[in-house]
């Protein structure tokens, strides 16, 4: 086989790999690019800012409703679908390539998760999408965990639940969101991906004062 034929041949198993990326060209790991390149972070009330709500009914659903931006965020519903199908993208279309749930949340065999997600967010070249995802935990939400559409008080209502929520108590619950690696993926997505809103840190400490004013539901 001649060099040329070979290169070609090469060549275009990478662009069928990648083929729903975009036209993948190369590619290298994260660095100071990723950060010049990542969008702005949407505003993130803190906690503190809701002292002033004396009901604390209230106070609590309003803390909910400003959770509530980050918890239906394309960063938190594209992984937590009500089909087998991840969604992708901040328009959050079905996933392309085609993949599945699969056992466990990691894909089917030939079509895992770290086929193409890496360990870490992986900057593109030459392609229309700018980054490609990746963490060490990449998977989908179990599916009894899935709110793709529902609204904001139907999310609260299940996320409290342990027979929805993945077996978590409250307690686990508010680790889980508030120190959770792979949630805080969320806030550092990668060139090409709006960030989920605020940052983690804020994000649990709202979580954590909702609980504290007895997590009631909007």
């Amino acid at each position: 086989m001649s060099l040329h034929r070979t290169i070609m041949l090469s060549a275009a198993a990478l662009s069928i790999a990648v083929i729903g990326y975009g036209g993948y060209v190369g590619a290298q790991p994260q660095g100071g690019a990723q950060q010049q390149a990542q969008q702005p972070n949407p505003p993130l009330r803190e906690a503190s800012t809701f002292s002033g709500i004396g009901d604390s009914r209230a106070r609590s659903v309003a803390l909910f409703n400003e959770a509530g931006k980050v918890i239906t965020h394309p960063r938190c519903v594209n992984c937590h679908p009500v089909t087998e199908r991840p969604l992708q993208g901040d328009l959050q279309k079905p996933h392309i390539p085609k993949v599945v749930r699969g056992e466990g949340g990691l894909g089917v065999p030939g079509q895992a998760c770290t086929t193409c997600h890496q360990r870490e967010n992986v900057l593109l070249v030459g392609t229309s999408l700018k980054s490609m995802p990746g963490h060490p935990k990449w998977q989908l939400a179990p599916i009894e965990m899935a709110w793709e559409g529902q609204p904001l008080g139907a999310i609260c209502e299940q996320i409290k639940d342990p027979a929805r929520n993945g077996g978590k108590s409250m307690a686990e619950l508010l680790e889980h969101m508030a120190h959770d690696d792979l949630v805080g993926w969320g806030w550092n997505p990668g060139p090409g991906r709006e960030p989920a809103p605020g940052t983690q840190a804020v994000f649990g400490e709202i979580i954590k004062a909702w609980m504290d004013t007895g997590a009631h539901c909007p």
